[in-house]
C-alpha cells in the first residue's frame, strides 16, 4: 500500500535535514500547490457556483420535466417555466445585484446553462440567450439610465433577444439589410430580423441596423426596441428541435426609436454583436454538454436494466467499448467549455478556446444522442423516452451562433498565426 502524503512529506524533510538538498521550485503535495498557487481543476468551483448547480438540476427535474414532452409536441414555452426562471434568479445570473440581478459569475451561468439542458435543451438555450447575449451587453455597454431602465427588467421579469440575423445575413451577418434613419432626436428602423431566438416571448429587443449604408458593416448600430414601440412578431418557424423555445421572423415598419435608445456607439454594432458572440460560443457549448450528458444519462440504466442472452446489455464488452467512449468524450467537451468559461472570466484571450468548446461539443451531442438511441434499442427511437428528442435538438448545436464550418475557421486562423512564418 502506498504510504500517506504527509509520511512521504516528513520522510523527505527528515532527509533535508542530513543532506543539502537543491531548492525545489513546487510543493510538496498537491494540496499545498492549489494553497499556494491558487491552481485548481477545472472541476474546482466556489460555493455559490455549486449551489447554483444544485438549483438549476433540481429546478430542472422538479419544474421542466413534468412539461418537456408536452412543450416540445405544442411547439410552445409554458408561462409557468419562464417565471420559474426569473424567480430562480436564472435570468439575471452576471446582473449585478443593485439591477436585481444575482450578481454570480460568467461561469454560474454556463453551469445553470449546462443542467437545464440536461433536462430540456430548449429551455436552456432560452436562459443561455438573455445571458450570455442580450445582459450582457447591457451590462457592458448600456448607460446608466439604461442599466436602470432595461437591465432591472431583464433581471426580474422581461425576456429580451439578440436580433442580429436577417433572410440574407446569416453566416455573413454584417450583410444585413435593415435601415434606421435619424431624425431629429429618434430613429426610424425599417427592414425585418429572421431567427430570432426567444422573440415571441420577448418584450425587448436588441436590434442591429445600419444607420450609413455607404460606410458598409462600419455603420452598424445596436438599438434597445420595445415591443411596444411597434415590432411585429410575424412567422414562427416550426423547427427539427428544441421546439418549445420561439424562433420567429420580426418585422420593423417605420418604427420609431429615441436617439436615448441606442446601444453603445454609433457605428461600433458590427464589434459588439462579433464580441458577444464569441461570449455565447461557450454557452452553446454548455447547452450542448447538458444535452449529450441528458442522452447518457437516460441510456446508461436502461442498459443496466435490460437483459439479453441472461445478461444485462451494459455488461457486454462490445457495449462497455462504447459508453466508455462517449464518457471520455463528454468529458472532453465539458473541459473545453470550462477552460474557455475561466479564461474569460480571467479576462484572458478566449476567442479561439470557444470556438474549439462549441466546435467539439456540438458534434460529442449529436454523437452522444444517436448512440443512446441504438443503444435504447427499439424503444429509443419512440418517443415514450426522451433520447430522440435529444438527438432532434443536437442538430442546432452546428448552426446557430456561428456554424462548425465558421468554428474550424477562427481555429485554423489562430493554428496558422501560430506556425506561419
Amino acid at each position: 500500500m502506498a504510504a500517506p502524503l504527509r509520511s512521504i512529506a516528513t520522510a523527505a524533510v527528515r532527509s533535508a535535514a542530513r543532506v543539502a538538498a537543491p531548492q525545489r521550485a513546487f510543493s510538496a503535495t498537491p494540496r499545498a500547490l492549489s494553497a499556494e498557487t491558487g491552481i485548481n481543476s477545472l472541476h474546482t468551483f466556489s460555493e455559490e457556483e455549486n449551489m447554483m448547480r444544485e438549483a438549476a438540476a433540481r429546478f430542472a427535474n422538479e419544474k421542466v420535466k413534468p412539461l418537456v414532452t408536452k412543450m416540445d409536441e405544442e411547439e410552445k414555452m409554458d408561462p409557468s417555466i419562464i417565471k420559474g426562471l426569473f424567480e430562480q434568479g436564472f435570468m439575471g445570473i452576471e446582473v449585478p445585484e443593485q439591477y436585481g440581478g444575482t450578481g454570480s459569475t460568467f461561469t454560474s451561468a454556463i453551469i445553470v446553462i449546462e443542467e437545464l439542458a440536461k433536462i430540456d435543451p430548449a429551455v436552456s438555450v432560452c436562459c443561455d440567450v438573455q445571458n450570455t447575449l442580450v445582459n450582457t451587453l447591457f451590462k457592458t455597454h448600456g448607460t446608466e439610465a439604461q442599466k436602470d431602465k432595461y437591465l432591472t427588467r431583464l433581471a426580474t421579469d422581461t425576456m429580451g433577444c439578440f436580433g442580429l440575423s436577417e433572410a440574407g445575413s446569416g453566416t455573413d451577418a454584417f450583410a444585413l439589410k435593415t435601415r434606421a434613419e435619424k431624425k431629429g432626436d429618434y430613429y426610424v428602423l425599417n427592414g425585418h430580423k429572421q431567427w430570432i431566438t426567444n422573440s415571441a416571448e420577448a418584450d425587448l429587443f436588441l436590434v442591429f441596423a445600419n444607420v450609413d449604408p455607404s460606410k458598409g458593416y462600419k455603420g452598424i448600430t445596436a438599438f434597445i426596441v420595445e415591443k411596444e414601440m411597434g415590432v411585429q412578431i410575424a412567422k414562427k418557424e416550426s423547427k427539427l428541435g428544441i421546439r418549445a423555445s420561439s424562433t420567429c421572423t420580426l418585422n420593423f415598419d417605420d418604427i420609431k426609436v429615441p436617439a436615448a435608445n441606442v446601444l453603445g456607439e454609433i457605428g461600433k454594432g458590427y464589434k459588439y454583436s462579433i464580441e458577444i458572440l464569441n461570449e455565447g460560443r461557450i454557452g452553446i457549448a454548455a447547452q450542448m454538454i447538458g444535452l449529450a450528458q441528458g442522452a447518457y444519462d437516460v441510456a446508461l440504466p436502461y442498459m443496466f436494466e435490460r437483459k439479453q442472452f441472461g445478461q444485462e446489455i451494459g455488461t457486454f464488452q462490445g457495449m462497455q467499448h462504447q459508453y466508455a467512449q462517449i464518457a471520455v468524450e463528454i468529458e472532453a467537451a465539458r473541459l473545453l467549455t470550462y477552460n474557455a468559461a475561466r479564461l474569460k472570466e480571467e479576462g484572458k484571450p478566449f476567442i479561439k478556446e470557444a470556438a474549439m468548446a462549441k466546435l467539439y461539443a456540438s458534434q460529442v451531442a449529436e454523437k452522444a444522442a444517436s448512440k443512446a438511441i441504438e443503444w435504447m434499442g427499439g424503444v429509443g427511437f419512440t418517443r415514450d423516452y426522451p433520447v430522440e428528442k435529444f438527438l432532434r435538438d443536437s442538430k442546432i448545436g452546428a448552426i446557430y451562433e456561428g456554424t462548425s464550418n465558421i468554428q474550424l475557421q477562427t481555429i485554423a486562423k489562430f493554428v496558422q498565426s501560430a506556425y506561419k512564418k
